[in-house]
């Protein structure tokens, strides 16, 4: 349902029903509404088209979008941002994150990674984020060689844990300094180092 739901999906539904509206009207000869009809229908019907040829669907939000508004309000202002950014429908991108990844030097061009899910995390007083990749074409051992660069990347004062996943995957988890993320059975637990 959600992919019905795509600007790409919308402006092609859009210039779809515009096109036949106008083709009836053109054959019943209401020449008043078929010309307006077409003249629009067929550049917007093209134009959703061309938006579902480049479309990349928002990551799976594993966190309902209520559940964790206070925490996510009251944490780094990044975060919120980067949540929001990988949960939107982007256009001409290969995968979400694509110039930061770039910038990491986690970037291949031919087969890029990509994010698969995005779960909030609140732990006592933390907020932090846990994002599931597919590896694709950047080996695992890339991705922790940049694990501290990973921690400040996103935002100051966060740590960043890669947990590799079976089937070439990982989970890259963003917590406040201080909190350690450990993964078991797809459940994500954490603890104050100490």
């Amino acid at each position: 349902m959600t992919d019905l739901l795509s600007p790409g999906s919308l402006v092609t539904i859009a210039g779809g029903v515009l096109t036949v509206v106008g083709a009836v009207a053109y054959g019943t000869g209401n020449a008043n509404l078929s010309l307006p009809t077409i003249f629009y229908g067929i550049p917007i019907f093209l134009g959703g088209l061309a938006l579902k040829s480049s479309e990349l669907p928002p990551a799976r939000r594993v966190t309902p979008k209520a559940l964790l508004k206070t925490q996510r309000e009251a944490a780094t202002p990044e975060l919120g941002k980067l949540l929001a950014d990988v949960t939107r429908w982007r256009y001409g991108q290969k995968a979400h994150l694509e110039s930061s990844l770039e910038a990491l030097k986690l970037w291949d061009e031919d087969n890029p990674p990509q994010l698969e899910e995005i779960e909030e995390l609140s732990l006592g007083n933390s907020y932090g984020l846990r994002l599931r990749f597919s590896c694709e074409g950047v080996p695992l051992e890339r991705w922790q060689e940049r694990q501290e660069r990973l921690s400040r990347f996103f935002a100051k004062g966060l740590d960043a844990t890669i947990t590799p996943l079976d089937g070439d995957r990982l989970d890259l988890t963003l917590l406040p300094e201080g909190v350690f993320a450990k993964s078991e059975h797809g459940k994500t637990d954490a603890q104050s180092h100490g």
